[in-house]
């Protein structure tokens, strides 16, 4: 996080760095991410185009933790517990092989 808020603070964009600006951001980068993918199989794109892969996903990425960061969340602490939900909702028993959302898992 040190890195990213001392590339975005030498250049003064803090000011453009807000919550909504930055959920806006991950969304249109997100599309970057599958525009990749884009009348492909998934091999060929991933096969044709590792390096703009990974610098579509680290833009995601930094716009995630930048929102994180603004908003004062800590990033392993959110991920652990959408995880603990998500074990919740998707009991092995129940989900494993499965691809149904745990509202549709019997």
């Amino acid at each position: 996080m040190d890195k990213i808020n001392e590339f975005r603070d030498a250049r003064d964009w803090r000011q453009f760095h807000n919550e909504k600006d930055l959920a806006l951001s991950i969304s249109i980068e997100a599309a970057e991410l599958l525009e990749l993918f884009q009348w492909k199989e998934a091999t060929e794109a991933v096969e044709k185009h590792p390096e703009n892969l990974k610098d579509e996903l680290a833009d995601v990425l930094i716009y995630c933790y930048m929102l994180a960061d603004n908003l004062g969340l800590d990033i392993d602490q959110i991920i652990e517990s959408k995880l603990n939900k998500n074990t919740s909702n998707y009991p092995i028993s129940k989900s494993k092989g499965q691809k149904d959302k745990y509202t549709e898992l019997n």
